[in-house]
């Protein structure tokens, strides 16, 4: 088991005896094209709405003007359609006070669909998750400063027919090469030289969201033109939007890092509750981050299940009633700048079978010290997947030399579960695959399924898994 958001006292660029993380090269690899231009629709604006413009971040008050045209646009369409009612129409067309954009390296400004349709091809979308101190919703000592760390790193990838979807998690400790990155408050500016050897959970600190998209891109050999952040209260928020979701447990969990109490058993969760349960580390697992991203992944894929069956994917209020969250919860790229086009990204998993959405925890293996983990030889597997858009089975008995490419006969079967891997002591050396535009990836003649390697933990969205206590 494994798991993904931590502690908050444990989440500083150091290790345990406070010394600085060293410095360790990894390879490097050909940073990835400029993404191809968005074939999505127009966006719907009203004539007083300026157009995006790329290179530039678009004031406040426009943004929320386009997210009050969309939405009045919406309104009259399923007025007309008889399909909702006056409640249901304020409820869209009321201002959403949005929080400021991040603009990019690899953006690309999603166009809203007219008729509240599923967005066209494919997309890689950053999620941050931000441990910062200071929020109401953190844990610990307040007076304890540790900068803001991105205690949750993840990258969805949906495919460009939108027959399967990938999560990825990067665990906290995963020592990256950190590109040349701009100044977060300051695109044009020049911010922060390329760095070696960095864990990632520092990086939204030194260099912003922008700055860990760069760093996945270089690494993974993809494009990300999209991504949000959102910190402890917003996560809180969003599940309250969502009505909540089902977990279970193994045995009773006590946490008096987090507060999270539960007993045995399964529970609907939301609000702080949510937030404590996703941030758990020390009583789920064996206390690591890598036990917490299970639990994460089986938090997931329990709202994946509860989406598909409440049938909100498919209900446009229902969905703009979760986008308003997204909006005033999240710090979303310039990409993602109104209502619509959140709602287009969430339809276009409408219709993706539950067993095709697989939420992978980035294989790693410890470092000489057990301080920090590498990226282990399995992982160009899957960066290879997200690049050719292939979807993956989690296969225990497949290795890391199987070459990539190979269909699984049994593609079609419910995916088999594969046990965690174990740990090594030495980091394995791996070369990064070559950069391709993921943002929208090209179209295979025929469906393949990628097997996993048996050392890449994960399940689906189908899998029905309960987190397991920590009994240390």
């Amino acid at each position: 088991m494994s798991d993904l958001i931590d502690a908050p006292h444990d989440d500083t660029p150091t290790d345990d005896d406070g010394a600085t993380v060293g410095h360790v090269r990894l390879p490097a690899v050909i940073p990835p094209p400029a993404p191809p231009p968005s074939r999505l629709p127009p966006v719907l604006t009203e004539a007083a709405v300026p157009p995006a413009h790329h290179g530039r971040l678009p004031r406040r008050g426009a943004g929320r003007a386009l997210a009050k045209g969309v939405g009045a646009t919406l309104a009259a369409l399923l007025v007309a359609s008889g399909a909702i009612g006056a409640y249901a129409v304020s409820s869209i067309v009321e201002p959403v006070a949005a929080k400021p954009s991040v603009k990019f390296a690899s953006e690309q400004v999603l166009e809203s669909v007219p008729d509240i349709g599923a967005m066209e091809g494919g997309l890689n979308f950053l999620l941050v998750g931000s441990d910062k101190r200071p929020a109401s919703g953190a844990f610990g000592d307040p007076d304890i400063e540790s900068g803001v760390l991105n205690d949750v790193t993840m990258l969805l990838h949906i495919s460009q027919d939108h027959s399967h979807a990938e999560v990825v998690s990067f665990p906290r400790d995963l020592l990256v090469d950190v590109p040349a990155c701009p100044d977060p408050e300051d695109p044009e500016a020049f911010g922060y030289s390329a760095r070696y050897g960095v864990k990632i959970n520092t990086i939204l600190n030194d260099g912003g969201m922008g700055c860990i998209a760069k760093t996945l891109e270089q690494m993974l050999g993809i494009t990300i033109p999209v991504g949000g952040v959102v910190e402890f209260d917003g996560v809180a928020a969003l599940s309250e939007a969502v009505g909540g979701v089902e977990v279970c447990v193994v045995d009773p969990i006590d946490d008096a890092y987090t507060g999270l109490v539960l007993d045995a058993g399964s529970h609907v969760i939301k609000g702080y509750e949510a937030l404590a349960f996703l941030r758990t580390r020390h009583a789920v697992g064996d206390g690591s981050d890598l036990a917490r991203i299970s639990s994460q992944q089986t938090f997931l894929a329990s709202l994946a299940r509860t989406l598909q069956s409440a049938g909100t994917l498919g209900d446009p209020v229902k969905l703009y009633g979760i986008a308003r969250a997204v909006v005033t919860n999240m710090t979303l790229s310039s990409g993602l700048q109104d209502l619509g086009r959140l709602v287009s990204v969430a339809r276009a998993l409408q219709s993706t079978d539950l067993d095709r959405i697989a939420f992978i925890q980035y294989p790693t293996v410890y470092t000489d010290d057990l301080g920090a983990v590498v990226p282990a030889a399995s992982a160009s597997i899957v960066a290879s997947a997200l690049q050719q858009d292939v979807a993956v089975q989690f296969d225990p008995t497949a290795t890391d030399d199987t070459p990539f490419g190979t269909v699984d006969p049994n593609a079609t079967d419910d995916p088999a579960e594969a046990p965690a891997g174990e740990a090594s002591d030495t980091p394995e050396a791996t070369e990064p695959p070559q950069a391709t535009d993921a943002a929208t990836p090209a179209p295979t003649s025929e469906p393949t399924t990628e097997a996993l390697p048996g050392d890449v933990s994960g399940q689906t969205a189908a899998d029905v898994r309960c987190a397991a206590a920590n009994s240390g």
